[in-house]
Order: structure tokens, then sequence, then C-alpha cells
């Protein structure tokens, strides 16, 4: 064996060892998937409040955007949020006893739990709140009143502390009682978004009996709610028409293999391997080394040292706090990976220059409508795996940070920096690797269709969050199919930047609605 070949072994290994160390880690991570529920349940509720002219006739909404029992379905996701967080801080705080006592105390990961236990009492003592605040609404004061003496029993945090003096206010409110803070509308209005915080001021004013103010509140609600409405029609219509389209073409394209066999659309160039010159040593080295600086470049930009220390040098006031600054952080951190991952590559594959002409092709206009065509078949698919993959994790396996980010700012240089991160830079970069390069190096050794099956899964992999593995194979694979029957590298990143975008969009509209 050679001294390459070893170093690419122990590379290989270490590889495997901290990609299941991440998945492991995300485990412990809360889905976005059940924020995003909680944000549409939050929109509905604001949408719900709005009181249109009488002549109107609001029944034909389609879907049900609204419906007849939202109260009563938001009591009910709320519950379900509430228990699986509990359910999630119950294991945590298990695993954080049996680490403490473990003879080998870890304490980075001791210090990652910590962490992961404060977000996870904090989300809990948000969802007590509002869904107490529902209850109320809902004539089941008693019930409300539980929830709130819960969390004043259990604060021991300075966040819970705040949250504390706001389950007071709640429930002297509640009870037609003026709350004694004398804050308590600053603090009402700090802890609480959108229905929720409409709500509680709501009561405040009726109980302190300032009119004015409530006309106030109430006149801007109406405003808002109707605005919601439009946000939660968009919403809807998008993804119905795009889920309906792509349900159609998945028939059609079914259909005409069965019907077609190998003149279909499907079976184009699906047998058909890619001619390369090297070997199962250069695949790793471009998989392997690219992710290891890919990693480690990650990791020492969000250890908090660089960013700070390069901002400073070039005279920018950043702080690293805010939405903003997070997401042009994100950006360059991408960027400077990319590019090194992408070197990588580039280095790899010099001795083969120039390379054969099926390799890296980009062709426009047959890319534009492989790349539509490919997007729009897998919006059923992947929703399809994402319900099922909801069931299975339960809330839990960690996201990807820049849809945390996006659902929960509505900074536009922020969602400019990250639509840049995710719509451009991610499909550009993980199309030339996991598609340009590894798809079809892998035919070397396997058919096409178990390339497209192993590529999708690295792809999956390498995104280090087990809750996103299966939905993200199944658009790998969607992706690897549209690569292999177009033979069109441009085809696969429209189609990876359509999703990403999309997703994008999705969240700025559900953003005004996040927990």
């Amino acid at each position: 064996m050679s001294p390459r070949q070893l170093i690419l072994l122990i590379l290989s290994a270490l590889t495997t060892v901290m990609v299941a160390l991440a998945l492991v880690s995300s485990w412990q991570q809360p889905q976005i998937q059940s924020r995003l529920d909680l944000a549409q349940t939050n929109l509905s509720l604001q949408a719900a409040e709005w009181e249109p002219p009488p002549e109107w006739d609001m029944n034909g909404l389609p879907g049900g955007i609204i419906g007849e029992d939202v109260y009563e379905t938001a009591i009910a996701q709320y519950r379900d949020a509430l228990n699986s967080v509990r359910r999630t801080l119950d294991d945590n705080q298990q695993q954080q006893l049996l680490l403490s006592d473990s003879p080998v105390n870890g304490l980075p990961e001791l210090n990652q739990l910590d962490g992961t236990i404060r977000q996870a009492q904090d989300l809990k003592s948000t969802l007590e709140l509002r869904l107490g605040i529902l209850l109320a609404q809902g004539d089941r004061p008693e019930e409300a009143f539980s929830l709130w003496r819960n969390l004043l029993e259990t604060s021991d945090s300075i966040t819970d502390n705040t949250q504390a003096r706001t389950a007071t206010i709640l429930i002297d409110l509640w009870n037609q009682s003026p709350p004694e803070p004398d804050n308590a509308e600053a603090l009402l209005n700090n802890t609480f978004s959108g229905w929720f915080r409409d709500r509680a001021l709501s009561q405040l004013y009726r109980v302190q009996q300032e009119d004015d103010a409530l006309a106030a509140l109430q006149a801007q609600e109406q405003e808002t709610a109707q605005q919601t409405l439009i946000r939660l029609v968009i919403l809807t219509l998008i993804s119905g028409v795009t889920l309906l389209l792509g349900t159609l073409l998945l028939l059609f394209l079914l259909g005409q293999w069965f019907f077609k066999g190998e003149t279909a659309i499907l079976a184009k160039n699906q047998s058909n391997i890619w001619e390369l010159d090297w070997g199962w040593e250069t695949i790793a080295q471009v998989i392997v080394v690219g992710f290891f600086l890919v990693f480690f470049i990650g990791q020492a930009l969000s250890a908090g040292i660089i960013f700070p220390l390069f901002y400073k040098l070039v005279n920018l006031d950043a702080d690293l706090s805010t939405t903003r600054w997070q997401a042009i952080s994100i950006f360059l951190s991408y960027l400077l990976s990319a590019a090194a991952a992408l070197g990588v590559l580039y280095r790899s594959l010099t001795p083969y220059f120039p390379l054969r002409e099926n390799w890296f092709r980009f062709r426009l206009l047959p890319g534009l409508g492989w790349g539509f065509g490919g997007y729009i078949a897998a919006v059923p698919l992947v929703l399809g795996i994402s319900l099922i993959n909801q069931e299975i994790w339960d809330g839990k396996g960690g996201s990807n940070p820049i849809l945390e980010i996006v659902l929960e700012g509505q900074d536009w240089v922020a969602i400019i920096c990250l639509f840049l991160t995710a719509s451009v830079l991610a499909p550009i970069f993980e199309e030339l690797i996991f598609r340009g390069f590894l798809l079809p190096s892998l035919t070397r050794y396997i058919p096409v269709w178990g390339a497209i099956l192993l590529s999708s899964l690295i792809f999956a992999v390498a995104h280090l969050s087990v809750s996103e593995v299966l939905p993200l194979a199944t658009l790998g694979i969607v992706l690897g199919i549209t690569y292999t029957r177009s033979r069109n590298l441009l085809a696969a990143m429209l189609m990876h930047g359509l999703w990403n975008s999309g997703t994008l969009i999705s969240l700025i509209i559900l953003g005004g609605g996040a927990t």
C-alpha cells in the first residue's frame, strides 16, 4: 500500500467517525418542520381575526385556509409541539446525568448538551405561554392557569425568569386583575408577536379600561389580518399548484415509461456510463479531502474568532448576534469552504486534462427544460417522504441553520445573503461535486442506477442532519435522474436552485408567524 493510499484510508476512517458523531449530535436538535407548522398556524390565527364586509362570501376559500376549527386545531398543534419538546428535554437531561456520572467526562459534549437543554427549556416556556393564551381565549382558563403556574414552578434561568414574569401578568389579566409590574405592556410586546401579542394586549387594555388603546389595536389587527390572509392564499396557491403539476408530471412520465419502454424520457441514457481515466483513489481524494476542508473551515469560522478579527481589520462594525451579520458570515463561510473543496477537485483532475467530452457539460435550453421539469417532479416525492420522515423522527433530528435564520428574521440584507448562499452557491458547488464528479465516477464500478442511489445518500449524509437524510436523499435521486438523463449539469444546478429558492420563499411568507 502506497503512502497516498494509507493517508486516504486514514482520512476516510476519520471522516466516517466525524460524520457519525455529527449525525448523533443532530439528533439532540429540534427539527424546523414543527416550527414551520406552528408558524402557519399562527398566520391562520391572525387571518381568522379578519372581519370581512357582510357581502363577502368567505366560505369558498381554497383548501380551507382558515377553517372553522382554527382555535381547536391550534390548541392541538401546540399541545403536540409542547409534548415533543418535553420528551426531548427529558431525554437530554437523562443523557446529561449519564455524561456527568461517566468516568470519561466529555466536557465539550456536556457544554453542547447544556446549550441544547437551555434552548429546549426556553422553547418549552414559550409554548406554555402561548398555549395558555389559546386555552384562555377558548374559555378554558383553568387549563391556562395550570400551564402558567407550572412555568412559574419550573423556571430557573434568566430567560425563564422573564417568561415567569410574563406568566404572572397573564394569570392576573385573565383573573380580571390589573397586573402589578408597571412595564407589563412592554414585557408583553417583547415576549409575544402576532396573534398572541394582540390577544395579550387586548386583555391588558380591557382590564385597565384603556378604550382608545384597545380601539387602535383592533384597527391595526384588522389590517394585519387582511394582509396575513393574502400571504396564506399566496402560500396555498404556490404549494397547491406546484404539487398538482408535479403529480401530473410524475404520472405522465411513469405512464410513458410503461408504454414506450426504451424510447421513454425516463429511459434516456439510463445505462450509458461515463468514460473516465481515474480510479477510486482520485474519487476518495476529492470527496474525503474536500469534506475535511469544508468541515474544518466551517468549524474554524463558526468558532467565533476569525470573522470578528476580519471585520475588525476591515473596520466593519459587525454585531454577530444579529441576523444580518450571521447571514453575512454564513455566506462568506460557505464561499470559502466551497472554493477550497472545488480547488481539491481541480487539482485532483489536473493530471487528466483535457477531460473527455461528456464531462461537466452545460447547455442552456435543454438545461432549462430538464431543470424546471425535475423541480416540479421532485415536489410530490420529497413532500411525501417528508411527511413520513416527520413521523419517524418525532420533531427531532436537527435542521439547516439557514432555514431557521430566514424563518426568524425579516432583514432583507440577511435574506439576500442567504438566498445567494442557498440558491446560487450551494447548487453550483454541490452539483459540481455530487452530480458532476461523484455520480459519473461511480459508474466505473457500479451501474448508473446504483451510482444515483449511492451519490444521493452521500449527498444527504454530507448535510450532517439525521432528520434530513431521507428527504435529501430523495431530492438527490431526482437530481441524479435529471442529470443522467439530460447529461446537462446546468439542469441539475437549476433544479437544485429552484428547490432551495422555493423553500426560502415559503419561509419568508411564514416568517410573520414564526414561533
